[in-house]
Order: structure tokens, then C-alpha cells, then sequence
């Protein structure tokens, strides 16, 4: 999948959003613990500063400390960045991804999409660097759930058409395989997950000899285990703004319950 065109549409989307915030709005909590509008938008400004600094400029920063796992450390430098940033204003920020943004479209459109990214996607598959075209994604799908965390928190719903959305769905499912790699399954089960809304599609989790393995499909396949459930839900559980028990009241599991029930436990960004 290619979701490079999708960028600058978000980030316009975006844009338009912050420029409509009044000073109240920017200090309204959001769903990540702890974080204002304002934080997240600056967390937003860390990304494209982190992604420049490595894509870009191939610039070697500070790596783990002792004990620290790949969430512990991804923690702890986004609240290192969000807290320094809490000095700045609005404009600056807004400036600062206005400014940004088209550079760091120019490197993810100067990348060869089958090449291999210097880092994994630890929701996909842990200790394996990705491939570009799955880190890309990856990146957009967190640039646009942050947005649509900050239009939540001021009740200002957009930056959903059905593109954007079924870019983000698509990018989420890929952490399906490794939610089931826990789950004592034979070879041979399969998991549907029809996706409802604007962005609709069904994908299938097929376990073969060894591992989980997925795929597009359509309604009509046979399966162990189906869930249905709408886009909304999907990235909400995935980047945990729902918990499992949220989603699955929200959806609806057809075939062995405790499959489907385990499926609901994706797990696909990192805050």
C-alpha cells in the first residue's frame, strides 16, 4: 500500500483545524492521558522533527537507557519533547508543521517503497525491520488518529472521507497477525474482519503451519471466527482510545466467541 498522497491532504486538514482554535480549546484534555490539545500537537511537531533528523539527515540520537523496552523508551522522549514544548505558543507550533510538513513529504516520496526502513513495526512483526511502504503507513495512521484526537476533544468532527479512513483501517489490520500469534489455534482457522462505513472492506487471518498470516478477501469467505465492526472502532481500539470490552460491545462476533473475542485485543500504535 501506498499512502504517500495521503499527507498533505491530512496535514491541510489539520492545519485548517488548528487555525480554527480558540485559547481554550488548546488547553482541552484529550484522550491520551495527561495531554492537552496543545500537547499533542506539539508531540505531532516531534514526529516530523524525529522523522527529518533520521530519514533525512541519517542523525544518530541518544538510544535506549538501561531496562528500557521500545514503548518505555518511545514514552519517555515523547514526554521529554511534549514538556519542552509546553513553553511554546500555538503559532510557533502551527508555524513549525506548516514549515515541515512539505519536507518530510519529500522524503517519504523519494523512498523506495520495498526497501527496508531502519526500524520495525513492533505491532506487525517485532525485531524485523519493516519494509518503507509499512513504516510509511504506519506514520500517516498515527498523524491521523492524533488529529482526529484533537477533534474529538473540541467536538469538531472531519478529516474523514472514505481515502483517509480506509488508509488508516488498512494500516491497523496489519497488527491483527501478531494479536492472534498468542491465541492456541490450529492450522487451518481463520479470522474475517469485515469492516463497515465509509471505508468497508473484509480481511481474513488465515493460520497456517507456523503463523498467522493475512489478506484482503470478500464477504463471502468462510471462517472459524468473524467480527464486524465499524472504521471509527477499529482505530479507536487500535491506538487504545477504546479498551477491547469498548469494541467488542461495539461489534459483532459470529463463530467461536473466544477467537473473536481475541481478535478484539489489536493492538497497532504506539502513542
Amino acid at each position: 500500500m501506498d499512502v504517500r498522497p495521503f499527507f498533505d491532504t491530512e496535514r491541510r486538514e489539520l492545519l485548517q483545524l488548528l487555525a480554527s482554535l480558540d485559547a481554550a480549546d488548546w488547553r482541552r484534555q484529550t484522550v491520551c492521558p495527561g495531554w492537552s490539545v496543545h500537547d499533542i500537537v506539539a508531540h505531532i511537531t516531534h514526529d516530523h522533527l524525529r522523522r527529518l533528523s533520521g530519514l533525512r539527515d541519517h542523525h544518530v540520537s541518544a538510544g535506549f537507557e538501561t531496562g528500557e523496552d521500545l514503548p518505555a523508551f518511545l514514552t519517555r522522549v515523547n514526554q521529554e519533547f511534549v514538556d519542552t514544548a509546553r513553553r511554546w505558543s500555538p503559532v510557533v507550533l502551527v508555524d513549525l508543521l506548516a514549515h515541515l510538513g512539505p519536507q518530510l513529504d519529500d522524503v517519504w516520496a523519494g523512498l523506495d517503497l520495498n526497501s527496508t526502513a531502519p526500524v520495525d513495526v513492533w505491532w506487525a512483526e517485532p525485531s524485523v525491520l519493516a519494509p518503507s511502504w509499512l513504516d510509511a503507513a504506519r506514520e500517516f495512521s498515527e498523524l491521523w488518529i492524533h488529529q482526529q484526537q484533537v477533534r474529538d476533544a473540541v467536538h469538531r468532527p472531519g478529516a474523514d472521507s472514505g481515502e483517509l479512513v480506509g488508509a488508516v483501517v488498512d494500516t491497523v489490520i496489519r497488527g491483527l497477525p501478531l494479536t492472534l500469534s498468542t491465541y492456541p489455534a490450529a492450522p487451518g482457522t481463520r479470522v474475517k474482519v469485515q469492516v463497515t462505513g465509509q471505508a468497508s472492506r473484509t480481511w481474513l487471518a488465515h493460520r497456517d503451519q507456523e503463523r498467522w498470516l493475512l489478506q484482503r478477501t470478500d464477504e463471502e469467505t468462510k471462517f472459524d471466527a468473524s467480527v464486524q465492526l465499524s472504521a471509527d472502532t477499529l482505530w479507536r481500539l487500535g491506538s487504545r482510545g477504546i479498551s477491547p470490552q469498548v469494541a467488542a460491545a461495539r461489534a459483532v462476533i459470529d463463530g467461536d466467541s473466544q477467537l473473536g473475542h481475541a481478535a478484539l485485543r489489536l493492538l497497532a500504535v504506539i502513542r
